[in-house]
Parts: C-alpha cells; sequence; structure tokens
C-alpha cells in the first residue's frame, strides 16, 4: 500500500537534495536527510539541535508522518530525538525540522545532506472521550511499571 505525500522545498532548501527515500521495499521509514545550508553542525553530549529538512509535506487527511530515530546513529553515536517519535500532523505545513539529542560522549557532527532520521507515514484514529462512572475490569487492573514481570 502507497499514499501520495506532496512535498515542496523551502525558500532556503538545497534542491539537490534527495526527497525522502525508502532503502529496501519493506522499510517502513523513508530517510530524512539533514539541510544545513552546507554548514556543519556540532552536537555536544548531553545537547540538543533543531535541524531542517528544507522540506514542506501536506499529509492526506486522516494520515500523520512519525519523525523517529535512525538505530545506526543511536546505537554507533547515542544520537536520537528529543521528542521521539515526533509528530506532523496533516494539517501542518511547516517545514518538516527534526529536534536531535546527543546521548553518546562525545559531540557528532552533523552534516549537510546526512541521513538523520525516518519517517514513518501512518492512517490516524481520532477518539471520541466520555466520562464513565466505572470502567470495564481487567486481570492487570490498575498495576503498572514493571507489574508484567520486566
Amino acid at each position: 500500500m502507497s499514499v501520495l505525500i506532496h512535498v515542496n522545498r523551502t525558500h532556503d532548501a538545497d534542491p539537490d537534495l534527495p526527497l525522502p527515500s525508502y532503502k529496501t521495499p519493506g522499510a517502513a521509514g523513508a530517510d530524512l536527510r539533514a539541510d544545513t545550508g552546507g554548514r556543519t553542525v556540532t552536537i555536544r553530549p548531553g545537547h540538543r539541535a533543531l535541524i531542517s529538512t528544507g522540506l514542506r509535506i501536506a499529509l492526506p487527511d486522516g494520515y500523520e508522518m512519525q519523525i523517529r530515530p535512525r538505530s545506526g546513529l543511536a546505537l554507533k553515536h547515542g544520537l536520537t530525538l528529543a521528542n521521539s517519535p515526533g509528530t506532523i500532523d496533516s494539517d501542518y505545513r511547516g517545514p518538516v525540522q527534526v529536534l536531535l539529542l546527543n546521548l553518546g560522549d562525545a559531540p557528532f557532527d552533523v552534516t549537510h545532506g546526512m541521513r538523520i532520521a525516518q519517517g514513518v507515514v501512518a492512517p490516524v484514529v481520532q477518539a471520541r472521550w466520555e466520562i464513565a462512572e466505572e470502567l470495564s475490569g481487567t486481570d492487570r487492573g490498575g498495576n503498572g511499571f514493571g507489574s508484567t514481570g520486566a
């Protein structure tokens, strides 16, 4: 299944950077690239940086794009997202930006064109909320935070 996402570039974007793309036929996330204007952005350990992709998108109603960390950057460098997963709503038309967080022990250089995150397009269900006098019971009940054994 695929869905068409309309994309345009921000006024200062690099037109030569590739659009988000999937590395394999079974990939759920499309790689998002840093558009740093040719600069290198260094993120010190424990610090974060907002990195532009140079893109704006129009998602169809009923869809979101989740911005997720790249597992290789997380494993090798401790680089993750401060708001993982980030959410791009279907009614947002501003620039897609990635809030990177360095949990590693060394500075990390984000370079122009680097693959920095993944975008996962997913359907969205909006709930209706209603006060109830009682909730249905379950075996688990209100036990949480490790109560299932791990």
